[in-house]
């Protein structure tokens, strides 16, 4: 039986819950929110979509003891208004470090011995302040990182070129947040290095694209929630899968000390190995500044 919990169902949370549902991806969905009633409203929503469709899925508004049971716990507490009027994900920090502090310590009383899949800004910070709240070990608090920012790159460099993002090969890593680089000397199509294709300005361009997005949508509709969504299940697809799957994810780096985006495998226990991408220069400082400020956001050293 895969069971799954969600705390916080906000517009990514709530997104995240139809995604679990519309791909089946558990048996079993606990919701928690701390608006009174929330919870419940999305289990009566959600049920409704499922009749007259194959599959069944037990959705239910959680309490504490469910966390036990639970094999991943998808954190998502946010407060949206806060990147409504900046563009800086480490100012909702103010906001979400007293939601991990609530729920830290909610689940190191429990007896949740699985996952922890965080999406909650700013996330690599949030991800490392959660491991160290719960206890778990590194490897089984697992941050978003920089899925979703590869995937936007992907996008805007396929539109650049007409052809399917998924085939290009490349990623987004650091911080996902403002110091967030593409990797540009390990970026490829057919193997083929991306600068024997583009030139650095138009990389340089399409870089500068991919890190406004969010804000750009935000602006219009409010908020962002299918691409996290989407994000956070390919983790979760490669966690019950035990797929073994290299993502862009916000892991602990031994070397950086600190949660950090960068590609890893994923599977059944979590993280099981991480890789450091061969960068140039230019991409090293990138990524010391990027350690420096997670680092520095840290309220647990």
């Amino acid at each position: 039986m895969r069971k799954i919990s969600i705390i916080g169902l906000g517009n990514v949370g709530a997104t995240v819950a139809h995604t679990i549902v519309e791909r089946s991806l558990c048996d079993t969905l606990f919701l928690f929110d701390k608006k009174e009633g929330l919870a419940e409203a999305e289990v009566s929503d959600l049920s409704d979509g499922l009749v007259n469709r194959s599959g069944h899925i037990n959705i239910i508004a959680g309490n504490l003891e469910n966390l036990d049971e639970s094999d991943i716990i998808v954190f998502a507490p946010g407060d949206i208004t806060i990147l409504q009027k900046n563009n800086d994900r480490l100012l909702e920090f103010k906001y979400t470090k007293t939601c991990a502090e609530e729920w830290g310590k909610k689940i190191k009383e429990s007896n949740f011995k699985g996952i922890i899949v965080s999406i909650t800004n700013p996330c690599d910070v949030i991800a490392d302040y959660l491991q160290k709240l719960t206890g778990l070990p590194k490897e089984r608090v697992i941050g978003t990182g920089t899925i979703l920012d590869s995937a936007r790159m992907k996008n805007s460099l396929a539109r650049k070129l007409n052809i399917d993002p998924n085939s290009v090969d490349g990623y987004v890593i650091a911080e996902h947040g403002n110091s967030q680089f593409v990797a540009w000397s390990q970026v490829s199509i057919a193997t083929k290095p991306i600068y024997e294709i583009l030139d650095r300005e138009t990389c340089k361009k399409i870089e500068e694209e991919t890190k406004i997005r969010a804000f750009e949508t935000i602006k219009a509709k409010g908020y962002t929630s299918y691409g996290i969504a989407n994000s956070t299940a390919l983790v979760i697809e490669a966690i019950f899968q035990d797929s073994k799957t290299i993502l862009p994810v916000s892991s602990y780096s031994e070397n950086d000390g600190c949660y950090i985006g960068h590609p890893a495998l994923v599977g059944r226990d979590g993280i099981l190995s991480d890789f450091e991408l061969v960068l140039d220069e230019e991409e090293r400082e990138k990524w010391k500044k990027s350690v420096e400020t997670i680092i520095n956001t840290l309220p647990i050293k």
